[in-house]
């Protein structure tokens, strides 16, 4: 009995597209089976312990990145031969082999990675250009004053999507077309260029997001049943951590904006809506490699 419930939950289970998790699979369903016998309480403790551990592993790759940044910040040598820097380039790109290596990475999301990656340092190429934020530190391994570990710090967005979309099983109520999401991704990129010549259209981008996604609801499996929400406020709750995640990126030094120079302050609230928009363009390339599907609602 034990042995097919092992393979049931092999099948199952998001983490067979993962071997080194694979071999956890039939103990740990047989810890959610007891958890569900011991009452109401016990189920949603587990469940609870279980989303924390399934998000912490979608997080993987850009938890390294911030741990990386604090640590550096804190005990890197100064004047050290290898700027610390070209150190974050060359720790990214290890643990990016590393990830693939040991298959806690599939290919389809390294494909994301680096595309998000591209897209992420023309923009931080441009957006320095304008002196919208700085890289007060040198360094050797950069592209026209970017240090090339910023790219890694956009494809850790991506990773993390398309990481939660295999865990939790992402199916979808009234989903907009993929299409439509990737018109609006063209003119949320072309606006953060743009806005520094002309008026400023992430009003109208806020908007057309609502009108798009507002519809969807997200179904999202922690365990064996698919707890839902607005698709809309999930990727508002994403967002909110990446703005979390760059106040620790601007306390460690990693970058600057004009009001930190002379010291660090909390990053303006404002940028909460830019990292939303910028989110989006990582869940449209997610979206148009997994194809979102309609969930069965007798489920």
């Amino acid at each position: 009995m034990q042995r097919k419930v092992a393979d049931d939950a092999t099948r199952q289970s998001a983490a067979r597209l993962w071997p080194p998790l694979a071999r956890f699979i039939g103990w740990e369903t047989r810890v959610g089976e007891r958890a569900e016998a011991g009452g109401r309480l016990a189920h949603f403790a587990y469940e609870f312990v279980r989303f924390g551990i399934k998000q912490a592993w979608a997080c993987l790759f850009g938890a390294l990145l911030l741990s990386l940044l604090i640590a550096t910040h804190f005990v890197y040598p100064k004047g050290a031969a290898l700027a610390r820097y070209d150190f974050l380039v060359i720790a990214a790109v290890l643990i990016q082999l590393a990830m693939l290596l040991f298959k806690l990475e599939t290919i389809e999301e390294a494909k994301v990675i680096v595309v998000f990656h591209v897209v992420g340092t023309v923009m931080e190429i441009f957006k320095t250009s304008v002196g919208s934020w700085i890289y007060p530190e040198a360094s050797l391994l950069r592209i026209a004053g970017v240090p090339l570990f910023t790219g890694f710090m956009y494809a850790a967005i991506g990773s993390y999507i398309a990481r939660c979309w295999r865990l939790f099983d992402f199916q979808f109520t009234r989903h907009p077309p993929v299409w439509a999401l990737g018109i609006l991704s063209v003119a949320i990129y072309a606006n953060f260029f743009a806005h520094h010549y002309v008026s400023d259209f992430r009003p109208l981008l806020f908007l057309a997001a609502i009108v798009l996604i507002g519809p969807c609801t997200i179904y999202y499996k922690i365990w064996k049943t698919h707890r839902h929400m607005p698709l809309l406020l999930g990727l508002f709750l994403v967002a909110l951590f990446i703005w979390f995640a760059e106040n620790i990126g601007t306390f460690t030094a990693a970058w600057a904006y004009p009001n930190q120079r002379h010291g660090w302050q909390l990053v303006s609230a404002g940028k909460l809506g830019s990292w939303f928009l910028l989110m989006l363009i990582s869940y449209t390339l997610v979206a148009s490699l997994n194809r979102p599907s309609a969930i069965n609602i007798e489920e």
